[in-house]
């Protein structure tokens, strides 16, 4: 775990670090718009899920607003023109998510990031630990992890952890508290540790 610890202090020292500042601005500037915007970031995290951040980007641009009004037919015809592998379940499950659009910004205040997450996998279809994680974190929640392939390469290249057969619950918890020793350790909030992660492993900062 040591020199996971000073593999990611020593790219904070680095030229990203100013950029990994303006998307922590970016994440923290998100979580204080309207429900529809909102609602919009969590259809980009149900999109990415089996998929690419960057083609989750590049469809969320494209689709916009037609997150909030196409119908479950159209919205399919739309990602699957735009390339999304699972054109047809996503958006069912993205229609099916606009049951919690009004007062969604309500719900994510009413609750600690622990229980909300629960409440997402528990509410929201298509979302699990990682993705509702991924939400959390694009809307200025610092104290959950993205426990995807790209930090669990990092973790084991380590030897932080080994690799994991499955992805249970319970695995996903026992990397996340070894993530949290070490974003303590490098005195930084789960978000912005896995966002110099991230880069180490793909030379990116996304979202």
């Amino acid at each position: 775990m040591k020199q996971a610890i000073k593999c990611v202090i020593g790219l904070k020292q680095d030229s990203i670090k100013d950029l990994v500042e303006r998307r922590k601005r970016d994440f923290k500037s998100m979580g204080k718009k309207k429900d529809s915007d909102i609602f919009k970031e969590l259809c980009f995290c149900l999109l990415t899920a089996n998929y690419t951040a960057e083609g989750g980007i590049r469809i969320q641009k494209k689709i916009g607003d037609g997150f909030l009004m196409f119908s479950e037919k159209q919205l399919a015809k739309e990602l699957k023109a735009l390339g999304h592998r699972f054109p047809n379940v996503r958006a069912s499950y993205i229609v099916e998510a606009r049951k919690h659009l009004d007062g969604l910004t309500e719900t994510i205040g009413s609750m600690s990031p622990m229980d909300l997450r629960e409440w997402l996998v528990a509410n929201v279809k298509g979302l699990g630990y990682k993705e509702s994680s991924h939400f959390m974190r694009n809307i200025g929640l610092e104290d959950v992890a993205i426990v995807d392939l790209h930090i669990v390469d990092f973790l084991v290249n380590y030897g932080v952890v080994d690799r994991p057969k499955t992805m249970t619950p319970k695995r996903y918890l026992e990397i996340e508290e070894k993530l949290r020793k070490i974003g303590f350790a490098a005195e930084m909030s789960l978000s912005e540790l896995d966002l110099y992660m991230w880069y180490c492993e793909t030379g990116k900062i996304l979202k």
